[in-house]
């Protein structure tokens, strides 16, 4: 199966698109949101401001995705998408994490493009906790590569903890179980 798991600085890796896990002004942020804004230079913000807003100050709704140039990165371009914040579980999160997944591959689709690197969207500080967000990611990209080809899909974890846990993840749904609930 094209999708694997690694442990590195998604602003280093050589692939089509990488995504970055936004917020939805899409004007730069922390974490890996920061990481990209800084490592492909001023003019993705200037591209991003270019994007139009759905409401004041939303570039990008959450579960949404939005395509700029990758500019000074290695990655041809990137694809932002807002994750959802964590309450419990309870506010459709998994389903809104889902969507964010599938909104960049069917912009990857669009643009032609094939190989595709993935941050551990909402896992850091919109809360969302790691085992239950692999969940959602693996099933959901395994359930994309079902239905059209990809030439690979990268996720792309910012810690060895983080990687494991994903690992785990993809290795019981290779194998049939379910070790985590998607809540």
């Amino acid at each position: 199966m094209p999708l694997k798991i690694i442990t590195a600085d998604i602003t280093t890796l050589r692939v089509d698109a990488i995504v970055n896990a936004a917020n939805p002004g899409l004007l730069g942020g922390g974490g890996v949101d920061g990481a990209i804004h800084r490592a492909a230079g001023p003019a993705l913000l200037q591209a991003c401001r270019q994007l139009p807003e759905s409401t004041p100050g939303v570039r990008c709704r959450t579960g949404e995705a939005r395509i700029t140039p990758g500019f000074d990165l290695p990655a041809h371009y990137v694809i932002h998408t807002v994750g959802p914040v964590w309450h419990g579980g309870t506010q459709g999160e998994p389903l809104l994490l889902e969507r964010c997944y599938r909104n960049a591959l069917r912009l990857l689709r669009e643009h032609g493009l094939r190989t595709i690197a993935f941050p551990a969207i909402s896992c850091g500080v919109y809360g969302y906790p790691t085992a239950p967000a692999a969940a959602v990611a693996i099933a959901t990209l395994r359930d994309e590569l079902s239905h059209a080809q990809q030439a690979g899909i990268t996720l792309c974890c910012f810690s060895d903890n983080v990687s494991a846990v994903f690992q785990h993840a993809l290795d019981a749904a290779a194998a049939g179980d379910t070790p985590f609930s998607a809540t």
